[in-house]
């Protein structure tokens, strides 16, 4: 009996080492999309030209490998809280949108795919 809950202790650890950690699941989204100062401030921190909170720090950190893998490892809350997001830079900050590009996707090999996830 012993075995077979730690069997299952280690396959829900495995299957939650898929997706990102969904501590900010309910991050305020909608405050941030609606307040320019506070969304300006997260651009600044994901292009280092500003101090970051320890929510940006983190999000910060996933999103290289979010625009590489079209946020294959985030929880369906997630993919909408980024869509959400990505769409308010693009359409009122299109400038740094496209610096946010340069930074977590140099080469160019992602974003189309990135983009497509974004509309879809």
């Amino acid at each position: 009996m012993k075995a077979c809950i730690v069997l299952a202790c280690l396959v829900a650890a495995v299957f939650a080492a898929d997706k990102y950690n969904a501590k900010y699941d309910n991050f305020d989204v909608e405050t941030l999309i609606t307040n320019d100062r506070l969304l300006k401030s997260y651009i600044n921190c994901f292009l280092d030209k500003g101090r970051c909170t320890p929510e940006g720090t983190d999000f910060k950190k996933t999103l290289p490998e979010a625009v590489e893998t079209t946020c294959a490892k985030c929880t369906e809350k997630q993919k909408g809280n980024i869509k959400k997001v990505i769409k308010a830079i693009q359409q009122r900050h299109p400038k740094q949108w496209d610096e946010l590009v340069k930074k977590n996707d140099p080469t160019g090999k992602y974003i189309a795919n990135f983009n497509k996830f974004i509309d879809s």
